[in-house]
């Protein structure tokens, strides 16, 4: 498996996120309570996320002190994201600071029912509107034109999201 290069290993590991744990909004998808339980070592997919060519991965290790392990997978090497996948760590997400709760995923483990992986799946709009059509009818970009807009700032902003990941319940005794 190839891992996204976009994250850093403070986005995959176990992150506290007290503030989103305090009191969730209603996620935009609306999905059954929780997943259903997940054996110790078996690797599952938690969530695809196609506009931004990643895979939501996670995986019980049966270890106390990490008890599971989160990764943001690269959906395929030929997919063009329309979105990025950001560091919910550094990004903070909020819906004062414009992002939208997306979606909530409860994680049973089999070994130990009364512990759950917990994710949060966040995204953060934009305003995406395709290129104006030329006198021809078609849509085009120039390379000139697009290095200008870069330069100035001005490039026009892309939707992203962002996931962060806790374990909750009591660890079992082993």
């Amino acid at each position: 498996m190839r891992r996204l290069s976009l994250f850093s290993a403070a986005a995959l590991a176990v992150l506290a996120a007290p503030a989103a744990v305090a009191a969730d909004p209603a996620p935009e998808i609306q999905r059954a309570a929780t997943a259903p339980p997940q054996p110790a070592g078996s690797v599952h997919t938690l969530r695809q996320i196609p506009e931004a060519c990643a895979r939501l991965e996670g995986m019980f290790t049966g270890d106390a002190a990490q008890p599971y392990k989160f990764a943001v997978v690269r959906s395929s090497p030929n997919c063009q994201p329309r979105a990025r996948f950001v560091d919910a760590a550094k990004a903070q997400p909020s819906e004062a600071a414009g992002w939208k709760f997306n979606d909530l995923i409860r994680v049973p483990s089999a070994a130990c029912p009364q512990q759950q992986a917990v994710v949060r799946v966040w995204r953060k709009p934009a305003a995406v509107a395709p290129p104006q059509l030329d006198a021809q009818g078609r849509a085009r970009l120039y390379l000139q034109d697009e290095k200008a807009r870069a330069e100035a700032a001005k490039l026009a902003q892309v939707p992203m999201f962002a996931a962060a990941m806790t374990v909750e319940g009591k660890a079992c005794g082993g």
